[in-house]
């Protein structure tokens, strides 16, 4: 989609400038139900971010080892899935 961003970007930054170009965003749309779906998504993005952040590996361990109970785990895992998978779907929908 040829988005321009920073490498250090934040994932729901991220996510907004997606959202934005595939009408996506809440203040995009009139009915006050999308609308809040579409907010509750943005909020999902980030709260994947920040789970990421403070409890994954990527930025090595941290000085509290958090494991999360597995149904959280599946939870989270799950909905990133969703989430990607109706990003890509929109994608491809509005290319057609």
């Amino acid at each position: 989609m040829k988005i321009e961003y920073k490498n250090d970007i934040k994932i729901q930054d991220l996510y907004k400038l997606v959202a934005k170009e595939l009408n996506l965003s809440p203040s995009q749309h009139n009915e006050e139900l999308f609308k809040q779906i579409l907010g509750g998504c943005s909020g999902v993005v980030s709260g994947l971010g920040s789970i990421r952040n403070a409890y994954g590996d990527a930025h090595g361990k941290g000085k509290k080892g958090y494991r999360p109970d597995s149904r959280l785990a599946e939870f989270a895992v799950n909905i990133s899935g969703s989430m990607c998978l109706f990003l890509l779907q929109t994608h491809k929908k509005g290319n057609n």
